[in-house]
């Protein structure tokens, strides 16, 4: 029962990310393209996806905590190869550490620099780490997601 709450939380964290990504983005940022003309400037569109971001991170940091303590359990899990339990645990820990890094590092400067207005949102500098943010969200996809079907392969194993 546990097992399957837990890749549940990480079933729907990745489905929130993507549906961020996929969805959600595409939306705010480039209104003109359903409406027909631009209703938001580019700042405003990025305060509306940092709101957004601020309440994903909540979650994002709940679930990889869970996942992270579990799988240092899981490492004195008898039934199941060391190998695969280290995989788990490595995966659990670059999620981890890739969220900490993505809501205490990487929005925080974005929320600093919004604050400091809509000029300095358009620098190189910040342009640079927003890249980044979106390639630690991308790396922490893929790792939630490897961790997710190796686990769920492991848990269907386990019930037959």
């Amino acid at each position: 029962m546990l097992k399957g709450i837990y890749l549940f939380l990480i079933a729907v964290l990745v489905g929130i990310e993507l549906s961020i990504g996929i969805l959600v983005a595409p939306t705010i940022f480039y209104p003109q393209n359903i409406i027909g003309n631009e209703i938001l400037t580019h700042f405003q569109s990025g305060q509306l996806m940092t709101n957004i971001f601020i309440k994903y991170n909540k979650f994002l940091i709940f679930v990889m905590f869970i996942s992270f303590v579990v799988e240092i359990f899981n490492l004195k899990n008898k039934n199941e190869s060391f190998n695969l339990k280290f995989s788990n645990f490595m995966l659990a820990f670059i999620g981890f550490a890739l969220a900490l890094a993505f809501v205490f590092y990487f929005t925080d400067y974005i929320l600093e620099a919004q604050s400091l207005g809509e000029e300095i949102t358009k620098t190189k500098t910040f342009a640079q780490y927003h890249l980044a943010s979106e390639w630690c969200m991308k790396l922490m996809i893929f790792s939630q997601s490897i961790l997710f079907f190796l686990k769920f392969y492991n848990y269907k194993r386990c019930i037959k």
